[in-house]
């Protein structure tokens, strides 16, 4: 099994398992990501949901949407997320900020 797929299935079964029903499949989206520091995450957006659902470190997180002034900006469980149009970053509790690319 492709192993990008197998992370989208173990992810959905988490988030079913913890009570969220997704939107058909053509209302989501999911995104891999590398980052500079050797880290690595799978986020998911939902169409009637502003939240963004994160599995990073081997635990799923949901993030909430915060103000911001360009891009995206999401927060919750020690994990904050930026995403703009020039680079994307992820930053841990008493961890620095982390540049991070699309896989």
């Amino acid at each position: 099994m492709n192993m990008n797929r197998r992370k989208i299935i173990v992810f959905g079964a988490m988030l079913g398992a913890a009570g969220f029903v997704p939107a058909p499949a053509s209302a989501q989206t999911f995104q891999n990501y590398r980052c500079a520091d050797g880290t690595q995450f799978i986020v998911g957006f939902f169409e009637y949901d502003k939240r963004a659902h994160m599995q990073i470190d081997g635990k799923a997180v949901t993030l909430a949407k915060r103000p911001a002034l360009s891009g995206a900006h999401y927060s919750g469980g020690g994990v904050t997320l930026k995403i703009t149009r020039t680079a994307t970053t992820v930053k841990r509790t008493r961890r620095p900020a982390t540049a991070c690319e699309p896989n």
